[in-house]
């Protein structure tokens, strides 16, 4: 969890609370959602607060969140910008990794010692969450008077700066807490920041850089150059960030400018030039979503009127319209420094926040019961020990794979209807990892991922797998269709379709469950000796031998048979 330094006394100066006890602020940002976790040798609070909300990592921020609960500002507010004067012009030469700039030119800051210790907190904790340690979003901020722009490209109008790629031995700069002339492949093993962050950009061709007249000054997502560092005499500032996402980089340039519009600075428009059309930023659009009355009083437990909800989104820096009809919904809107307002959830929370948790009244549920398990855990349960009365063992896969795994290396093609494993997959927009993009859409590749991993161990090897499965269908409320499915491979030098079978046979029975096996054919599986699993009349999944393309692709070196099915067939 984020745990961000916050001064007292510049949370009084910021709320116009200078009466304020630390105590009392204290209780306030409890109610916030901030814990207080300490105090800093130098007085400062240490506050833990969940991820979601980012415009909380700075006091700028945290006295913003304080305002609006105390009643001293109320509804959206966006900051007024002025007319660019300053073109960010995107070369061709750009790494392809990371296409996305965007940025700011803010005007009249005053930055103290406690202001530009905020906004130095506030960059590093933006990059360590938002930006995914630099490698989604950088950001960097320069002193605006030592830049020189307006020559670089024929197309610019005003003062122009160019983001580019260059060679790792291309042109020198003095980084930021360094005395020597480097090329960007010397920062990264010369400079301990370049070090540091050489895993970014290390593969990459050419390398990100960005240029005003004089020469580079931006080596993103590493470090900034020396020339343009921002220090307490500075009064103009240029930001810029670099990323892999627009929308991350622009809601982290929208928190930045907030914190600094908060200090009295002028927000003053860019316009980014790509070769496709020229767009303006910062991106301050207000978005809108919706929720019900209802929804909010049921989650909440309280009665509400409506004039009251609306005055409650006004107290959590939201606007509101209400929308009569059959049921009153309202439309608010969200401004531009929340990234965290994604489900009506989120608007109810906000309206519980500004209502006062402490506020609602414990009450009995409207409906008594006695906890007990749910039936389809019961029923997954005793399939689970029938597998293991069978000789499987029993495991845990994680339910996320790579779509190579569940595609590619089992011969089965994306989007294949009527193919069990086929179907459409619900991936992840931004993976952490290669090696998990998707919900698995059937269970056998997992087994046979684990097969892989254990040729080191004796044979036969009998494992069986109770899991989650998932794939894309838009007739569900969600777009997801979501299932168990019940697998089992069996690798021995003897393994045949009888075996699977029989094994099969074997668990329906328990279940007086009436099973057919009429022929089928599937990619996974071997022409001849494979099935469908029809169950009490319904085709549920697939029981066979796999393809020797299928053993060989996961280098296993004997037979294996298979089966899989829904385990709702056998409720």
């Amino acid at each position: 969890m984020p745990v961000v330094d916050v001064q007292p006394d510049e949370l009084r100066r910021l709320t116009g609370h200078e009466d304020k006890s630390d105590e009392e602020f204290k209780d306030d940002l409890f109610a916030l959602g901030l814990e207080f976790e300490g105090v800093t040798d130098d007085g400062a609070f240490q506050l833990e607060f969940g991820p979601d909300r980012l415009d909380r990592l700075s006091v700028e921020g945290v006295a913003r969140s304080l305002r609006y609960q105390y009643g001293d500002a109320r509804g959206v507010s966006v900051p007024n910008t002025n007319d660019p004067d300053w073109t960010f012009v995107v070369d061709d030469d750009v790494p392809d990794e990371r296409p996305y700039v965007t940025g700011a030119v803010v005007r009249g800051v005053d930055l103290d010692d406690a202001a530009l210790d905020s906004l130095i907190q506030l960059q590093e904790k933006l990059h360590a969450t938002m930006g995914r340690k630099r490698a989604k979003g950088a950001i960097g901020i320069h002193d605006l008077t030592m830049l020189k722009g307006d020559v670089l490209s024929e197309n610019a109008s005003g003062n122009s700066i160019t983001y580019t790629g260059i060679e790792p031995d291309g042109d020198t700069f003095v980084a930021l807490d360094s005395n020597d002339e480097l090329t960007p492949a010397e920062v990264l093993e010369q400079h301990a920041t370049g070090r540091k962050y050489a895993d970014l950009v290390s593969e990459y061709d050419r390398y990100p850089a960005i240029y005003d007249e004089i020469g580079l000054f931006s080596f993103p997502p590493v470090i900034n150059g020396r020339r343009t560092e921002v220090s307490t005499d500075s009064r103009d500032l240029l930001v810029e960030l670099t990323g892999t996402d627009q929308w991350t980089i622009d809601r982290m340039c929208n928190i930045i400018c907030y914190a600094l519009a908060a200090r009295g600075a002028t927000i003053e428009d860019v316009e980014v030039q790509y070769e496709t059309g020229t767009v303006t930023k910062p991106d301050f659009e207000v978005e809108t979503k919706h929720v019900s009355h209802d929804r909010i009083e049921t989650v909440l437990g309280v009665e509400l009127e409506l004039d009251e909800v609306i005055d409650l989104f006004e107290r959590s820096g939201l606007d509101a319209n209400a929308e009569l009809g059959e049921e009153t919904v309202y439309e608010v809107s969200i401004p531009p420094y929340r990234v965290d307002v994604l489900h009506p959830l989120d608007l109810v929370d906000d309206v519980g926040r500004a209502y006062g948790f402490n506020e609602l009244e414990p009450r009995y549920p409207d409906v008594g019961t006695v906890g007990q398990r749910h039936e389809r855990s019961r029923l997954e349960d005793a399939v689970r020990t029938s597998l293991v009365g069978l000789g499987f063992e029993d495991l845990l896969n994680f339910h996320m794979i790579s779509e190579e795994e569940n595609y590619e290396r089992m011969d089965v093609e994306v989007g294949s209807d009527g193919v069990l494993g086929g179907g459409e997959p619900a991936s992840i927009t931004e993976p952490y990892s290669e090696d998990y993009t998707m919900l698995r859409t059937w269970v056998l590749p997992s087994l046979t991922m684990v097969l892989e991993n254990n040729t080191h161990r004796a044979y036969p090897q009998d494992l069986a797998e109770i899991g989650h499965v998932a794939h894309r269908d838009d007739d569900e409320n969600t777009r997801v269709a979501e299932a168990r499915h019940v697998a089992a491979v069996l690798a021995r030098h003897d393994a045949t379709y009888e075996d699977a079978k029989a094994r099969l046979a074997a668990l329906c029975r328990d279940f007086d469950a009436d099973l057919e096996t009429p022929a089928t054919d599937h990619p996974s599986f071997i022409d001849g000796r494979t099935a469908a699993v029809v169950i009490d009349g319904e085709e549920v999944g697939v029981v066979g031998e796999l393809h020797p393309k299928v053993i060989v692709e996961h280098d296993l070196e004997l037979p294996v048979a298979a089966f899989e099915f829904d385990l709702s067939a056998l409720a």
